[in-house]
C-alpha cells in the first residue's frame, strides 16, 4: 500500500513488488485493485477477517488484473472492500470507511470503497472494482467518478471472490473518460456489437419518476447536454410487471448465489459480521427454491424484453442512483432505505446482463450525482465512445 495514504482507502498489507511490462499502452498510470482479486505475493481477503486468515499468499495473478500489467500499469496496492462484497455503504466494520474524496462529508458507497476512495483522492490514476448489485455504480455516482457495470461475462472473473456469479462483472473507475478508455481498450477489447453512428436514444419514464424533484433538477441541464449530442430520447417503459417485482426478484437471485457462495464459510466459522452483512446473510439464507426458480424465469423474460426494446442501437438515458450520497452520519436505517430504493434502478442491469456506464456529469448541494448510458449486450466499448463525445 502507499505510505500515504490518508483516504484509508487501502488494505495495509506489506508491499511486494508486482512486475509489469516495461512498455505498454498504460505505462503512464497507476492503478489499484479491490481485495477480492488475487494479486501474486498477497492474500485476497474480501473484507472479511477470516477470509483473509484463510487465504494464504497467493501465487498468481487474476488474469484480469495480469492484463492491466501486462499493458505497462503501475500497480500501487489492494483497497478495501465491504465485507464479503454484499454492501453499498462503503463501511466495513473491520477495516473501517475509506473517505469520499469527492465529498468528505458522504459516503463512498460499496462494495468497490477503496478503490473509488482511492481514485477520487487522486492516489492512483485508475482502479478495479466489481459491480454484482451496483458496487461500481453507486460509488462512481457518489464519488465524481466514471464507472462501469460490464456486460456480465465479457471479462474474466477467474481468482476473483465470488458473491454471486451470475451477476458478478468486473468494473474500473477513473477520473476522466480518456483514461477510462484506454482502461476498456486493455480490458474489453473490441465489441461483439458494436453501436451505430447514431444512436436511438430512450427515457425511461418509470425509473426517471423514482426520483424526488430536486434530483431531477440538478440532471435537467446534464440530460439536455446529453441529448444534445446524441439525440432527443424517446420515452419508454422499462419494468416487468413492477418495479416490486423488479427488485424482489433481482434479490432473489443475489441472495441464493451468495448464500451457496459464503454460506458454508458463515455456518462453519459463525464470524462477526458487521451491521447489515449480517442480515443480509441471514435473510438469504431463508430464500426458497421456489422463491429462486421465479426470479430466474423473470430474469429470462424481463432480459428478452429489454434487448427486444433496446435493438441493436437502442441506449438508455437514466440516472445512476436515486440522489447524491447520503451523510457518513446518516443512520443504518436511512442507509438501508437509500439502499433499497437504489436497488430498483441497478437491478435493470444486474438481471439483463447489459453494461451500463456511469458519467460524473451533475451535482446537488455541492456533492456529485451521476448518469448513467445502459445499451445492448456487447456495446461496452461503444457506451464509452459515447462518454467520451459528451465529454467534448
Amino acid at each position: 500500500m502507499p505510505l500515504h495514504d490518508p483516504a484509508h482507502a487501502f488494505v495495509p498489507y506489506p508491499d511486494v513488488a508486482v512486475p509489469r511490462a516495461a512498455t505498454g499502452p498504460l505505462a503512464d498510470l497507476s492503478f489499484a485493485v479491490k481485495d477480492l482479486y488475487d494479486v501474486a505475493g498477497y492474500p485476497t481477503g474480501g473484507g472479511s477477517p477470516i477470509v483473509l486468515a484463510m487465504s494464504g499468499i497467493k501465487t498468481r495473478t487474476a488474469p484480469s488484473v495480469q492484463k492491466l500489467l501486462d499493458a505497462g500499469a503501475r500497480f500501487v496496492g489492494k483497497t478495501v472492500t465491504d465485507e464479503l462484497a454484499f454492501s453499498m455503504n462503503g463501511n466495513n466494520a473491520h477495516f473501517g470507511a475509506p473517505i469520499n474524496g469527492a465529498a468528505k462529508d458522504r459516503i463512498t458507497g460499496g462494495s468497490s470503497s477503496g478503490s473509488a476512495s482511492a481514485v477520487s483522492s487522486s492516489l492512483c490514476d485508475f482502479a478495479l472494482g466489481s459491480d454484482t448489485g451496483g458496487s461500481v455504480r453507486a460509488p462512481a455516482n457518489h464519488c465524481n467518478l466514471y464507472g462501469i457495470r460490464p456486460t456480465h461475462g465479457r471479462i474474466s472473473l477467474e481468482a476473483v471472490l465470488d458473491l454471486s456469479p451470475s451477476l458478478d462483472t468486473v468494473g474500473w473507475f477513473a477520473r476522466d473518460v480518456g483514461t477510462f478508455a484506454r482502461v476498456g481498450e486493455v480490458l474489453l477489447g473490441d465489441d461483439a456489437h458494436p453501436l451505430p453512428d447514431t444512436v436511438r436514444m430512450l427515457w425511461p419514464e418509470d425509473i426517471w419518476a423514482m426520483l424526488d424533484a430536486p434530483v431531477v433538477e440538478a440532471l435537467d441541464e446534464v440530460t439536455k447536454q446529453v441529448q444534445s449530442v446524441l439525440g432527443q430520447a424517446e420515452p419508454v417503459e422499462i419494468a416487468l410487471e413492477s418495479w416490486d417485482a423488479m427488485y424482489w426478484n433481482f434479490r432473489y437471485v443475489q441472495a441464493r448465489e451468495a448464500w451457496l457462495t459464503d454460506g458454508p464459510l458463515i455456518e462453519r466459522y459463525a464470524p462477526p459480521l458487521g451491521p447489515g452483512v449480517a442480515e443480509r446473510f441471514a435473510w438469504s439464507r431463508d430464500v426458497t427454491d421456489d422463491q429462486v426458480n421465479i426470479a430466474r424465469e423473470f430474469r429470462t423474460r424481463f432480459k428478452a424484453q429489454l434487448a427486444a426494446l433496446l435493438g441493436n442501437d437502442g441506449v438508455l438515458l437514466m440516472p445512476t442512483m436515486p440522489d447524491i450520497a447520503p451523510l457518513r452520519a446518516a443512520t443504518d436505517a436511512s442507509l438501508e432505505d437509500y439502499r433499497n430504493k437504489a436497488i430498483r434502478m441497478l437491478c435493470v442491469a444486474g438481471l439483463s446482463g447489459f453494461p451500463q456506464l456511469s458519467m460524473p456529469l451533475a451535482k446537488r448541494d455541492g456533492a456529485p450525482l451521476g448518469i448513467s448510458l445502459l445499451g445492448p449486450a456487447g456495446s461496452d466499448r461503444s457506451l464509452i465512445a459515447l462518454a467520451e463525445r459528451i465529454a467534448t
